[in-house]
Order: C-alpha cells, then sequence, then structure tokens
C-alpha cells in the first residue's frame, strides 16, 4: 500500500467504524494523529506503539479510577465488548514483545528473514490501527 491508500485505508475505517460523535482528550486526539501520519508513512513498530497508546490514554480519561493503572487492567476494567478485549491483548502482547525484548542479542532470526518480520509488523499495524479507532468509537454518540 502506498500512503494514497494508507489514508484512504484510515478514512474507511472512521466511516466504518465511527456512528455518530465522540469527544477525546487533546491528549488522546495528539496520540491518534501520531499513530496515523506512523501507519500512513509505513512505520508499522512506531504505529502499533503509537496505536496502543492512543488505546491506553482513551481507557485512561474514560474508564480509569486512578492514574496509575496498568493496560492489562484498563483493558480487563472497561466496560468494552469480550471482542475487542481479546483483540486488546492480543495487541498488547504483541507490543509487549517489542517493548520488552528479553534477549537482545538473540536476533540470528530477524537478521535471516527481515522481510518475514516486517510482513508481520504491517499486518499487526493494520490490525493496530483498526483497533485503535474501535476503542476510540466504542462509546459513540449521535
Amino acid at each position: 500500500m502506498n500512503p494514497d491508500d494508507r489514508w484512504s485505508h484510515l478514512i474507511a475505517l472512521d466511516e466504518e467504524l465511527l456512528k455518530g460523535g465522540v469527544i477525546l482528550s487533546e491528549w488522546c486526539s495528539f496520540i491518534v494523529r501520531e499513530a496515523d501520519t506512523a501507519f500512513v508513512n509505513s512505520a508499522h513498530l512506531a504505529s502499533i506503539l503509537t496505536a496502543v497508546s492512543g488505546i491506553e490514554t482513551y481507557l485512561r480519561s474514560e474508564y480509569a479510577q486512578n492514574g496509575k493503572a496498568r493496560l492489562v487492567d484498563l483493558i480487563d476494567l472497561s466496560p468494552i465488548s469480550d471482542a475487542l478485549k481479546v483483540n486488546l491483548h492480543t495487541l498488547r502482547k504483541y507490543r509487549n514483545k517489542w517493548v520488552h525484548i528479553d534477549e537482545p542479542w538473540d536476533d540470528s532470526e530477524l537478521l535471516a528473514h527481515p522481510g518475514t518480520t516486517e510482513k508481520e509488523l504491517e499486518e499487526m499495524a493494520l490490525f493496530a490501527a483498526r483497533l485503535l479507532r474501535e476503542t476510540i468509537y466504542e462509546n459513540s454518540w449521535v
């Protein structure tokens, strides 16, 4: 996908998932714009990491009882659909593999097959872009 295709994909997600309007904190809006920019420019890992940040910021702004809640708890305690919770946990665990690399020198697979990693990241970036929107649009009003 080229950048125009990626913007079109985001617009299609907006048209599919937004059923009314939403009010987001300015922090959340800023992070969503950054996630979109990373996605459109094929910065797959940055797109994933920033999308998860946007998801966490939204859940924290809508449902957190205190500022210390972990993302796993925010997902579990939020009144969102079970299907969305499952997908968010999948994305969170994938993000954790990149944020918390246990063996940074165990890189032979990455070096031997960089295209496989890039393809996986692209697929997860598409998944993250969708989940970000499913999350921030989950409580829309008409």
